[in-house]
């Protein structure tokens, strides 16, 4: 239950590429992988634009820095994300400690929830910047597609990264409901903690090293002539 609950195969089983790509939280993770390269994509490209002036170029989200930077890192950080967490699908199958196989999907649930948060609050923040930005700063409407592509991309990556979230909350209520993901699973044979041998019950046959039966007082030890007063005939 644990390999099927946790990823492609069973734990410690050889790579399987065609199970992997079948996983929908893989799927998830290459769209949100594509998502993060439109995003900062159309903004290193044509986030950007020349000033009337000739000078310095300015950010196209309301000429403010700060939008096209988020936008930006948080793209940047999202791709690189999506592919630790995609090598860690792939290397999934292959950890077959179950205290491991459980800190892997609770990261996966807090880094999903995490960028969730974040691509809502780059949505929310690019989009407002859009809005107010004036129509004098760029006349030309020059890379106007390339920046609502980039929010609306923001927009679609907030439901794919909490997907993922969801998915993996998901693996993780079904591993909790198998006693190899509660606790390490040892043979009791070899569980040091127990202080005394288990209980053995005594053969019929003989026992050579004297280990195998229960105590018995051995029959005539004290079989002796009885003790105390006995009259005496006169």
């Amino acid at each position: 239950m644990e390999g099927g609950a946790y990823g492609a195969g069973k734990a410690g089983g050889a790579f399987d590429p065609h199970t992997l790509v079948r996983q929908p939280h893989t799927i998830l993770r290459v769209v949100s992988w594509v998502f993060s390269i439109v995003v900062f994509g159309s903004i290193v490209n044509e986030g950007y634009l020349n000033s009337n002036s000739g000078g310095e170029k300015f950010c196209i989200y309301n000429r403010n820095p700060s939008a096209c930077s988020y936008g930006v890192a948080v793209g940047v950080l999202a791709f690189l994300t999506c592919l630790l967490y995609l090598a860690l699908d792939a290397y999934f199958p292959q950890i077959s400690s179950v205290k491991d196989r459980k800190k892997a999907v609770l990261s996966d649930i807090g880094v999903s929830a995490f960028w969730a948060f974040l691509w809502f609050v780059g949505f929310c923040f690019l989009a407002n910047q859009w809005q107010v930005s004036k129509p004098k700063d760029n006349p030309m409407n020059e890379g106007t597609d390339a920046a609502r592509a980039a929010i609306t991309f923001s927009f679609f990556s907030i439901f794919t990264w909490a997907g993922q979230a969801v998915l993996a909350f998901q693996r993780y209520q079904i591993g909790a409901d198998s006693a190899l993901f509660s606790q390490d699973y040892m043979d009791p044979s070899q569980d040091s903690s127990m202080p005394y041998a288990p209980y053995v019950e005594p053969s019929a046959g003989p026992d050579p090293a004297g280990m195998g039966g229960t105590y018995q007082q051995p029959a005539n030890t004290f079989d002796t002539e009885p003790q105390g007063y006995q009259s005496q005939g006169y």
